[in-house]
């Protein structure tokens, strides 16, 4: 593999197991056993049977686990502690047989981007779990499987395109994330103005845009 296609499944492989770990772990099996793709020697124990069916069971679980709101934001948060660690694994893993610095520096940045894909999707699922009804939970649930087998199947067969979009989502990522932040805190606050434990939010401000808003400002 050349350096830009490594640098595609280092990469990919923590950006995806952020959203979804075992969906991660399944498809890399499943590629690397059909032949469809060359694993690194390290990344080779994912086309053992038993890790693959693993990963397969844990899948289906996630699956269901993850469309029923309230449950799924349970799941993202004992994640955090899995998906974190298994990203930056799978990143270092996937450079192969190089230097200790290159491995550390794969691990972070693998890490790093696994953390940073795991928050935005656990943020905004819980937002979206403020809505009673279960379709836009059920949306965005397969919408993320979706995203995790097409954007692995690109960083496999297409890996310059993969990484213009990694680092696009990568700088939407840096702007969504303090403001999914801001809306939590803000959802938080008023789940606990209603238990009484502390005062209501203030009103989130609403830009003014046009120039009647602006002249009554």
């Amino acid at each position: 593999m050349d350096a830009v296609s490594i640098i595609a499944l280092s990469m990919g492989a923590a950006w995806a197991s952020g959203i979804n770990l075992y969906a991660t772990l399944f498809m890399l099996g499943y590629m690397g056993t059909t032949g469809n793709i060359t694993l690194p020697a390290e990344l080779e124990v994912l086309t053992n049977p038993m890790v693959m069916t693993a990963a397969g069971f844990m899948y289906c679980v996630e699956f269901f686990a993850d469309k029923i709101p309230g449950v799924d934001s349970s799941w993202d948060t004992i994640h955090t502690f899995i998906r974190i660690p298994a990203g930056a694994m799978l990143a270092s893993s996937a450079v192969g047989d190089v230097t200790p610095v290159i491995e550390l520096t794969s691990a972070i940045l693998g890490g790093s981007l696994a953390a940073g894909t795991h928050f935005t999707k656990s943020g905004s699922r819980l937002l979206i779990n403020t809505s009673p009804e279960p379709f836009t939970n059920w949306t965005a649930s397969i919408t993320e499987d979706i995203i995790v087998i097409g954007g692995l199947w690109a960083a496999l067969y297409h890996p310059v395109l993969f990484i213009i979009g990694l680092i696009a989502f990568i700088f939407l990522m840096i702007w969504l994330l303090p403001r999914l932040w801001r809306l939590i805190k803000f959802v938080f606050r008023r789940i606990g103005s209603w238990l009484g434990f502390c005062d209501p939010p203030p009103p989130i401000e609403k830009k003014l845009t046009t120039p009647a808003e602006l002249a009554r400002k």
